[in-house]
């Protein structure tokens, strides 16, 4: 018997370069200019991720996109304030 590769937050690792993949709820990514290290990736991880109905944050430093799993869909002010407090800019949605 194999097991589940979903966690309990309704993620589940699809094993392609995307990564992790919504079963259900909104998939919003943002572009974000600044971070450029680890430490920049677990700040946005750690400050996105405290937002209510938030479930998953995946950060990709090389294209600079935010990728946000969600029970409802975002207010982009909201996350625009949470990343300019954290210190980086929201540029806006990915294409």
């Amino acid at each position: 018997m194999s097991s589940s590769c979903c966690s309990p937050n309704n993620t589940c690792s699809s094993g392609s370069a995307e990564g992790t993949v919504a079963l259900e709820g909104f998939r919003t990514v943002y572009t974000v200019a600044g971070m450029t290290c680890g430490h920049c990736k677990a700040t946005l991880t750690d400050a996105i991720d405290a937002i209510d109905g938030v479930s998953n944050v995946e950060v990709d430093l090389a294209s600079g996109e935010v990728a946000v799993i969600s029970a409802n869909a975002l207010d982009d002010q909201v996350i625009a304030g949470v990343v300019d407090d954290a210190g980086y800019e929201l540029t806006g949605r990915a294409a």
